[in-house]
């Protein structure tokens, strides 16, 4: 499993980082399960044009109960792996980072 990590940047807001497995075409949105230890963020919308990544964003922000403005893309554009930058306050990344393990495993966050 690939850890998500938690830097510290200027003021007290952290940036979580979350790597995830987008599939696109998915006959329902579900955030959950695990590919290759990432995260898996199943999405309704064909890779074209940005639209299964937008997706993705939205549907990590609302798994996780954060707003999407929240959540940010640092890499992976083009690719079906991707790594998010979430921020968050010191007390809310552990919250986060316990969620995201959650639904990892299949568990409810």
């Amino acid at each position: 499993m690939r850890p998500t990590t938690s830097t510290r940047s200027a003021g007290q807001t952290d940036e979580m980082r979350l790597e995830i497995y987008v599939r696109p075409n998915a006959s329902k949105a579900a955030v959950g399960g695990e590919y290759d230890g990432l995260l898996v963020v199943h999405v309704v919308e064909p890779a074209d044009a940005g639209r299964a990544t937008a997706a993705a964003l939205r549907s990590v922000a609302a798994a996780l109960g954060v707003p999407r403005r929240s959540v940010g893309l640092l890499r992976g554009a083009t690719s079906r792996r991707k790594l998010l930058g979430i921020e968050a306050t010191p007390a809310e990344a552990e919250r986060l980072q316990a969620a995201a393990d959650a639904l990892r495993h299949g568990h409810d966050a």
